[in-house]
């Protein structure tokens, strides 16, 4: 297959159970529950692979038996995953049961549909980082269309002097226009997904896809 973005910090998850998940996500069948808790599995994978590149550090810990020496998550490192309201929050909560320690900020877009442009309603982030070297910032989608929302919320943190580095986009499915487009304006940056589709219809709609992650998982069709 020929790509029209690099692959070079992209991580598509190759898993048999990945695989057989998102088959049940896509099914347009499954009930609230299924779509729930196969959301929750496939996040899971996720930010257990995202944290591969979370710094570690020594430390000793006493046993009930022994003394034993031990590593850890690096304490000075920020962990702060970013999900884009709404259908961010369908990741957010399980990472954050991964992850306790880590921050959640949430930052809001609703896409016009007319122009597939983001528009900002909401934004709950520092003006400013106190250390940002030791932020590691982890931005939540679901769904990585033309990748103009999420270039936006990137470029909000890279403004407020986070390198970028130590920024990965997180989605579950993602079209090749938003890797092309997030490669090309970032390229430095780390993105993990569980699938790539074929492309975006005329609407800017992934396909073949799964539908509206957000309608689906909180039941507001209509």
């Amino acid at each position: 297959m020929v790509h029209n973005y690099n692959t070079e910090n992209l991580v598509i998850i190759e898993h048999p159970l990945c695989e057989h998940n998102m088959s049940l996500l896509r099914n347009k069948d499954i009930n609230s529950d299924m779509f729930k808790n196969t959301v929750h599995r496939l996040t899971t994978m996720l930010i257990y692979e995202v944290a591969k590149s979370l710094p570690l550090e020594s430390c000793s810990v006493e046993t009930p038996l022994a003394v034993c020496e031990a590593k850890k998550l690096k304490e000075k490192t920020q962990v702060i995953f970013v999900p884009i309201l709404r259908a961010g929050l369908v990741l957010s909560d399980t990472a954050s049961e991964i992850i306790p320690n880590a921050s959640i900020l949430h930052v809001g877009m609703y896409r016009d549909e007319e122009t597939c442009k983001p528009v900002w309603y909401y934004d709950k982030t520092p003006a400013e980082f106190e250390n940002p070297d030791d932020v590691r910032i982890f931005i939540l989608d679901p769904m990585l269309a033309t990748g103009n929302t999420a270039k936006e919320a990137i470029a909000l943190f890279v403004k407020k002097g986070i390198n970028i580095v130590n920024i990965t986009f997180i989605s579950i499915l993602s079209a090749p226009e938003g890797l092309a487009a997030l490669t090309k304006e970032f390229p430095g940056l780390q993105i993990i997904t569980c699938k790539v589709d074929e492309k975006l219809n005329s609407r800017g709609y992934i396909l073949p896809g799964l539908g509206d992650v957000g309608d689906r998982f909180f039941n507001t069709f209509g």
